[in-house]
């Protein structure tokens, strides 16, 4: 099962979290997270539109990817529902 995160994206079962860009981006650590993730090359846009929210996703022996969705958490969360 793969979880369709937009621009045809598909994930598997390596997501780490979906989070809300508005609720979670108060958080200084949470931005200090994302700068870095986007110095480090580690940020995906899969989308020209407004985003949403952002996913973050790491493979064993990987490093971590955070794509950037134009769909909601919300809708993101009931599309995973038969992924967990």
């Amino acid at each position: 099962m793969y979880l369709n995160i937009g621009s045809e994206e598909l994930l598997k079962k390596n997501i780490i979290g979906i989070f809300d860009l508005d609720t979670s981006t108060v958080s200084k650590k949470t931005r200090d997270f994302i700068n870095k993730a986007q110095k480090d090359g580690k940020i995906i846009t899969l989308s020209n539109e407004l985003p949403k929210s952002f996913i973050l996703e790491a493979e064993k022996g990987k490093e971590e990817k955070v794509y950037i969705s134009q769909f909601s958490a919300a809708t993101l969360l009931g599309r995973s529902e038969d992924l967990f």
